[in-house]
């Protein structure tokens, strides 16, 4: 059974940072691209960043040069760096394949960016 965990969300300042976590169970992360996704309120879940297995990176315009998406395969686990963070990233945070599996949906982790 496959089973996605996030973490690393809080509260932060306008400006500030936060690393996400992304934990997997399974041979998920060794044969699949894998995604950060958001879902704001009153929003759609979107795309945040993507990471290829081979390491090849994208990601939405407005996270470009403020984000950073990686792995780690061995770990099973994917990382969100998140800097200079703004009031519109506020949302619940989320990974999944990518593209997503709809059953490998998790609970997120929560991310509040106000002073």
């Amino acid at each position: 059974q496959v089973q996605l965990v996030e973490s690393g969300g809080g509260l932060v300042q306008p400006g500030g940072s936060l690393r996400l976590s992304c934990e997997a169970s399974g041979s998920i992360f060794r044969f699949n691209a894998m995604g950060w996704y958001r879902r704001a309120p009153g929003k759609q879940r979107e795309l945040v960043a993507s990471i290829s297995t081979r390491g090849n990176t994208n990601y939405v315009d407005s996270a470009k040069g403020r984000f950073t998406i990686s792995r780690d395969n061995a770990k099973n686990t994917m990382y969100l760096q998140m800097d200079s963070l703004k009031p519109e990233d506020a949302a619940v945070y989320y990974c999944n394949t990518y593209p997503p599996v709809l059953s490998y949906w998790g609970q997120g982790t929560q991310v509040t960016v106000s002073s």
